[in-house]
C-alpha cells in the first residue's frame, strides 16, 4: 500500500515537472537561474516582454514542481534553482529510454570496426 502511494506522489510530482518545464517563460526563468541566483526583480528586467505580475505566477509554478526554491531577504526575493526534480525526470524517463539507443548505436560501431578490420 505504501509502495503505490509513494508511486502516486511522485507521479504526481513529475506532472507538475512536465507542467512547469512545458512554458516557454518558465524554461527561461530556469535557465536564468542555471548560472546563480536571481531576484525577482532581475529576472523581470531580463523577461521585459512580460510583467512583473506574470513572472510571479510563472515563478509559483515553477515553485510548486520544486524546481525554485525562493527566499525572502529584506525587500528582495532570491530565486535558486533546484536541479533534482530534473534529474528525477532524467533518470525516470530519458535515461532509461534512451539506453536501448545508446546500446545500438555501440553495437553498431563494434560491427563497423569489425569489418574493416
Amino acid at each position: 500500500m505504501d509502495k503505490r502511494k509513494n508511486r502516486e506522489r511522485r507521479e504526481t510530482e513529475d506532472d507538475l515537472v512536465f507542467k512547469a518545464l512545458a512554458g516557454t517563460d518558465r524554461r527561461r526563468i530556469l535557465d536564468l537561474l542555471r548560472h546563480a541566483p536571481r531576484t525577482t526583480g532581475d529576472i523581470c528586467t531580463q523577461l521585459h516582454w512580460l510583467n512583473r505580475c506574470t513572472v510571479m505566477q510563472h515563478i509559483g509554478v515553477l515553485e510548486k514542481a520544486r524546481l525554485v526554491i525562493t527566499r525572502k531577504k529584506g525587500r528582495e526575493r532570491w530565486n535558486y534553482l533546484d536541479v533534482s526534480p530534473i534529474q528525477r525526470i532524467h533518470e525516470r524517463w530519458i535515461q532509461t529510454y534512451a539506453m536501448p539507443s545508446a546500446q545500438l548505436l555501440s553495437q553498431w560501431q563494434a560491427e563497423i570496426e569489425g569489418s574493416t578490420e
